[in-house]
Parts: C-alpha cells; sequence; structure tokens
C-alpha cells in the first residue's frame, strides 16, 4: 500500500500489484474532473513545428483574463507539477515551511533541492513567517478541502516579504469552487510582491494529459522564470485546449455546478458504506473509516483505484467517477463495507 499512498493515478503498478482485479479499472485516486472538456486538438500543421512564442503568450493571456490578473503575471509550464519543481530549483529558499496535511510533491521537490522542509500546523501560521524562507500553502488543501481566506494569506506575503520570503500558495483545486483564489492578488499592491499562486489546467477541465499549469507572479519572477524555460514550455495540443477551454464561462459555470451535485451524490454513497466524510473538494472527497486500509484493498481487487494516506491510515480520498462508473462503484463499496 506505500506505493500508493505517494501519489493518486499508478494504474499500472495497480494492475500488477491486483493482476485479477475487474477491468476496466476505475481510477479515483486523482481529483480529476471524470467529464473532461470537448477540446479540439491542434492542427497538423502546429503539431508539425515548434509553438511560436506568441502562441504560447496567447495562452498564458488567456488563462490570465481567467485569473483576473496581467498577461504578464503568468507563465505557461508543462502541468503544475512541472512549477512546482521550478520555484524549488530557482527560488533559492533553505528553510521551506509547509502547512500541513499537504500534497506531498511540493516536500519531494524542495528535499531534492536540498532545502530543509518543515511541516506546521494551521495555528502556527503567523509564527511560519518568522521562521521561514518560503512557505507553502495548498488552497483548496489536498486532501481535507480546508480553504484560508485570501486577505490571511496576502497579509502572509507580506510578512514574508519584508524579510525577503516567498509565500506559495498551490491553487490546483480553485477552479472547481465559485472562489477567486489569490491569483488575482499577485502583484496588486506591495503586499503581495512574494506571493505565488500555482494554477492547473487538467484536473478542472479534465485533461491532465495534456500537462498544462501556470505559475502567476510578480513580473520580475516571471522574466526569471521565462528565463529557465526557453520559449516552448508547452505544446501545441496543451496550447489549442487553453485558448479554447478558458474563453468557454458557460461550460466553467455548468461544470462547476454539476461537480457540487456529484459530490453531494458522493458523500451519501460513501455514508451509506460505512464511512465518514471528513472534507474535500468537488473533485475529491476524503472519507474516514477504522477499516480503510482493508477497504482500500478490497476496492482495488474489483478493479477502483483509491488513494490512501501513510500518515492517516484511516483516511481514503475519492475522485469522482464516471458517471457510467457509479453503478459499479456503489455495487463494491457496498461489498467492502462487509
Amino acid at each position: 500500500m506505500e506505493t500508493f499512498a505517494v501519489h493518486g493515478g499508478r494504474l499500472g503498478q495497480a494492475r500488477r500489484r491486483f493482476p485479477g482485479a475487474a477491468e476496466p479499472w476505475i481510477d479515483l485516486s486523482t481529483g480529476i474532473n471524470p467529464v473532461p472538456y470537448p477540446a479540439r486538438p491542434a492542427t497538423s500543421a502546429a503539431r508539425g513545428r515548434l509553438p511560436d512564442p506568441e502562441e504560447t503568450g496567447a495562452v498564458e493571456t488567456a488563462a490570465a483574463r481567467a485569473f483576473g490578473v496581467g498577461a504578464d503575471a503568468v507563465l505557461a509550464t508543462a502541468g503544475a507539477e512541472a512549477a512546482i519543481r521550478l520555484l524549488a530549483s530557482c527560488l533559492g529558499a533553505r528553510h521551506v515551511g509547509i502547512l500541513e496535511p499537504a500534497y506531498g510533491g511540493h516536500g519531494e521537490a524542495w528535499r531534492a533541492v536540498g532545502a530543509t522542509v518543515t511541516g506546521f500546523a494551521l495555528g502556527d501560521l503567523r509564527e511560519a513567517a518568522e521562521r521561514f524562507d518560503a512557505v507553502v500553502v495548498v488552497n483548496p488543501n489536498n486532501p481535507d478541502g480546508a480553504i484560508l481566506p485570501g486577505d490571511a494569506l496576502v497579509d502572509l506575503a507580506g510578512r514574508l516579504g519584508a524579510r525577503d520570503g516567498w509565500l506559495i500558495v498551490d491553487e490546483a483545486f480553485v477552479e472547481a469552487s465559485s472562489a477567486p483564489g489569490v491569483a488575482a492578488s499577485v502583484g496588486s499592491h506591495w503586499a503581495a510582491e512574494r506571493l505565488i499562486a500555482l494554477r492547473s489546467f487538467g484536473k478542472f477541465y479534465g485533461l491532465p494529459g495534456l500537462r498544462l499549469g501556470f505559475v502567476t507572479a510578480h513580473s520580475d519572477l516571471i522574466a526569471r522564470l521565462r528565463l529557465r524555460l526557453g520559449e516552448w514550455p508547452v505544446g501545441a495540443d496543451a496550447i489549442a485546449a487553453g485558448l479554447q477551454a478558458y474563453a468557454d464561462e458557460v461550460w466553467a459555470t455548468k461544470t462547476r455546478r454539476r461537480l457540487a451535485e456529484e459530490a453531494a451524490r458522493l458523500d451519501a454513497l460513501l455514508v451509506r458504506s460505512g464511512m465518514e466524510v471528513v472534507g474535500g473538494t468537488s473533485l475529491f472527497r476524503l472519507a474516514a473509516a477504522d477499516n480503510a486500509q482493508n477497504r482500500f484493498m478490497r476496492l482495488a481487487e474489483a478493479g477502483i483505484l483509491t488513494r490512501p494516506f501513510d500518515y492517516a491510515p484511516h483516511w481514503l480520498r475519492f475522485g469522482l467517477p464516471h458517471p457510467d462508473h457509479w453503478p459499479r462503484l456503489e455495487a463494491t463499496l457496498q461489498e467492502s463495507a462487509s
């Protein structure tokens, strides 16, 4: 189970570990919209050449408009994970604090560059500004869905900035909510000049395989990061999908409503199966049960992959199933409860 407690989306390993599982697998280990945006692929001509920097700039401008910031404050990357690794390698912070629990990729990235990483609790948030060169907050949080108000984060960024520190806010799941997030505050006044917000395209729009994400930050930092990435940070299909999706506000509004309804449906299903819902967002739900590890195994043996946690063995995280998979999930959950 240790393998699956690190990250979601390890279907290859799941198939090897559970060779008798039913096919097709239902992957609920990640918080991905199961009904993706119907993006048209890039043209054959676009795929047959390097993306023009102006095309990359166009998708950054579209994202900036959606985030509520200027285009010079946005940098496209090959997914939010690439942005996490890029910041760790560029900011030079040596003592990093991460509000826990949190997505494990942040700690991995900073340890890989030799930084000292320390987890801290919400009650120590104000103190964190005095202790660390950089602070990481996932908001809404993964895995419990907790949300900190934007004004508290901007205030924290200001206090870190007074010591030449950085606040990194991972907003990978914010698009699924109606909250604006703090990306819109980047560079808006002196307190936000050391604020960095990360955005994911693939989660809300259901297209993680395209690998598209964004860093939003003060224009000076964006310029530095752009030099590090070079002229072709993302591919033609990612650019094409981003341009279409960020302009489609009707789809986004309908999708937020549908995701909220399906999250409520999943909550009811989990409760009926004897689990307690303890948090989450409209893209994933966090449930607790005394026999969570056993239920993870039984679900996996039936070809349903969820996300366990080594630091919280009574937790399981469930992404939303595809509309066709609800009956199978419900039947398997009821069986795993016995």
